[in-house]
């Protein structure tokens, strides 16, 4: 039977659902198998409902997120119903018959309470019958406020004697959650307000301190998390939108309401900003629209009164509309705009799904779900899931600590990944290209370039690889002057740097091609002397395990040596990253049922791959519903020991393996990290031209691994 924790709110605004589910997040982190049930939903705002259309924000989050299909909640009314009616046993019957559903197929549930409202005292003690009836232990979620540390004592030990009876449950830990949140006084316009001072709780309250509950995190308030899109706003709003443009990308961290003179607005066009500004003040839209032709990403601008600009202006202003900047209108005045943005929902809408992962991550590492793992005393899961995944692979990268460099050193996406891995201690890495154009593209993006980020001006140093490469070139000819000629290409320069072993490894793509990419690497860097070709795997975060499939990429038809080849590299790369390797060969029959060349291939890859590597559980040929699928595969391969087990799906050619790939990445809205490419003697990694600044972080992350792999000779890269 699995184990429940009970996560009880002690005030209003708690951040519940995100407490929840970054708590989620944690114990996955750690291996554990963890389902999620929310027995009541509440009324929500009416902002709230707009945004999430009546649906329950964490239900939604949950089944989208995930492959959790949690049972939907009773409505708070519905079971106010029936405490008034004296049939709280059938209310608590159905809970207890909801949670086995979950319960029946994980280790540990967390159940969501109900938050507390002064108009519905009975929910504390709905609260306690709800823990009481599962069996649950509870964790407290409590925002300290400003309140000091005697305060909150009074306050956590209040809430914990609602459990106090000897038949209740216990209180085991306490989350702090907005630690720091700054007093609200006024008209509130920005989410950059100064933090108030921390309180050391840990050492200062004594329920802590006396072990009286465990603090199993200390969450900081955290502004970004509460910045909307500009959608968000216009969806809330119900405003007219004047210029659409990157109005569901961009996001509102600050509001300024503007009305000054042109030398004194200079200072407020910023990054993430909404310019509000009546619209016949034609000075300060054209001032707006210069900024955003500058390159400030602009949140956008918002034109109150119900006035517009000449067309005139309208013109003027047209190339500013074609960078992204929305435009949007106010039929209130300036003033009663301001308050309608000041008193915005801070809830997540459930289409935000950059916001809801933001969320989580901000709060899953700082949970001791270490300790809550022995406390309850689970084992860990032997599939390996998605953020287990991530959070392995962070931490790999953390300990490698190698020198990644990045030859579009001035692309955007890959400035801003650098500083995320500069911030998050994942890689060391050297940007290439002049340091005057990459902190410009910084400011633009609103960020701060680390003063020990390493850059490279590639005309300072391209001169010293010259005779290098023409060492490593001269068998094919390759002479002073082509070489000088091929070093102008920054990536050429990079694969140069990491064939000297001055960087551990290279990640480009996001503005080249894989041919871009891979070339220089062949003929620099060169196969691993155990490989036969190089290859590639994708990293695909299914909602229940992460699974490998290789080759996608590189190979458009590999024969039967090289596709057994392709198999070891990819099970290698499986295992070096936390995958258990069980390798699935993949055609279109299982077994001995299907005769044909392609079949054949297939057959004799799989004899070759087990002849070179009897340790691994190899199996082919299958197709893909017997490998991945166990109750297929109890009847299409019922003495395989591969089939239903898959974790590795080696593909028989380019054409198959990209097209599943894509199929599963595109209709199931599953993540693939990738390609990596297997075979080099040191990593090179593609990125694909339309990749997220997140991929190219996981894709950076995933080269240190490699890097730190080849160094102990364990080839993940072969």
């Amino acid at each position: 039977m699995a184990k429940s924790l009970f996560i009880a709110p002690t005030s209003m605004d708690s951040g519940l659902t995100s407490v929840c589910l970054g708590l989620l997040r944690a114990l996955e982190r750690v291996g554990v198998s963890v389902g999620f049930y929310k027995p009541f939903s509440q009324a929500v705002h009416q902002a709230e409902s707009r945004h999430n259309k009546g649906k329950d924000s964490s239900v939604t989050f949950i089944r989208d997120r995930s492959h959790r299909n949690t049972p939907d909640p009773i409505p708070l009314k519905k079971a106010q119903q029936l405490l008034n009616r004296n049939q709280s046993d059938l209310l608590m019957e159905n809970v207890v018959g909801e949670f086995q559903k979950v319960a029946s197929q994980f280790d540990v549930v967390l159940i969501e309470g109900l938050v507390p409202d002064r108009s519905e005292a009975y929910i504390a003690r709905l609260n306690v019958e709800v823990a009481r009836n599962l069996g649950s232990e509870v964790i407290l979620v409590s925002t300290p406020d400003s309140c000091g540390a005697s305060e909150l004592d009074e306050h956590l030990e209040f809430s914990a004697r609602l459990y106090a009876s000897p038949e209740d449950p216990d209180v085991i830990g306490v989350i702090l959650n907005k630690v720091g949140e700054p007093q609200k006084d006024g008209l509130i316009l920005h989410r950059e307000l100064e933090s108030t001072p921390n309180v050391d709780y840990r050492q200062e309250c004594r329920v802590f301190r006396e072990n009286r509950f465990r603090l199993l995190a200390e969450i900081p308030w955290q502004p970004d998390l509460l910045a909307p899109r500009v959608s968000d706003i216009v969806r809330e709003l119900e405003v007219p939108v004047l210029s659409e443009g990157q109005m569901h990308a961009r996001r509102v961290k600050t509001v300024s309401v503007c009305a000054r003179t042109i030398r004194n607005m200079t200072s407020i066009l910023k990054p993430d900003t909404l310019v509000v500004t009546p619209g016949d003040r034609e000075d300060i839209i054209v001032t707006t629209a210069l900024a955003a032709l500058n390159g400030v990403p602009l949140a956008g601008l918002m034109l109150t009164g119900g006035l517009m600009p000449a067309q005139s202006v309208i013109d003027l202003c047209r190339r500013a509309l074609d960078t992204g900047l929305p435009v949007l209108g106010s039929d209130c005045n300036t003033y009663e705009t301001a308050h309608m943005l000041a008193s915005l929902s801070t809830a997540i809408p459930l289409d935000d799904p950059e916001r809801i992962e933001k969320a989580m991550d901000a709060v899953a590492p700082r949970i001791d779900a270490e300790w809550l793992r022995e406390h309850l005393r689970v084992e860990r899961q032997s599939r390996l899931s998605p953020p287990a995944f991530r959070y392995q692979l962070s931490e790999r990268a953390r300990a490698a600590h190698k020198r990644i460099v990045l030859p579009e050193g001035s692309e955007p996406r890959t400035v801003q990944a650098a500083i995320i891995c500069h911030q998050r201690n994942l890689a060391r890495c050297v940007l290439i290209g002049k340091a005057e154009e990459i902190e410009s593209v910084a400011r633009a993006l609103g960020l701060t370039l680390p003063e020990d980020i390493e850059i490279i001006d590639p005309a300072e140093v391209r001169e010293r690889y010259v005779a290098p490469m023409v060492s490593l070139r001269k068998h094919k000819g390759l002479t002073h002057q082509m070489a000088e000629a091929m070093l102008e290409d920054n990536v050429v320069l990079g694969t140069m740097m990491v064939a000297l072993d001055e960087a551990d490894g290279l990640v480009s793509g996001a503005i080249h091609t894989t041919a871009n990419t891979v070339r220089p690497a062949l003929q620099l860097i060169k196969t691993h002397k155990k490989a036969k070709v190089v290859s590639s795997v994708f990293f695909m975060l299914l909602p229940e395990q992460v699974v490998v499939y290789g080759d996608c990429a590189i190979n458009p038809d590999p024969d039967a040596e090289e596709l057994a080849d392709i198999a070891i590299q990819s099970a290698e790369s499986a295992e070096a990253f936390g995958i258990d390797p069980v390798v699935a060969m993949i055609s279109y029959s299982t077994g001995e049922s299907g005769t044909g060349s392609d079949v054949e291939k297939v057959r004799k890859a799989t004899h070759i791959a087990r002849q070179r590597r009897p340790d691994l559980l190899i199996d082919g040929p299958l197709q893909y519903d017997a490998a991945a699928i166990e109750s297929v595969a109890r009847s299409k391969a019922p003495d395989s020991k591969v089939a239903g087990r898959a974790t590795v799906f080696i593909f028989p050619d380019l054409n198959t393996g990209n097209t599943t790939y894509k199929a599963v990445q595109r209709s199931a809205n599953v993540v693939s990290i990738g390609p990596m490419l297997q075979g080099l003697r040191k990593p090179v990694n593609d990125l694909s031209r339309g990749a997220l600044v997140e991929d190219i972080v996981f894709t950076i992350a995933l080269t240190a691994v490699q890097a730190r792999q080849v160094e102990q000779q364990k080839p993940v890269s072969a």
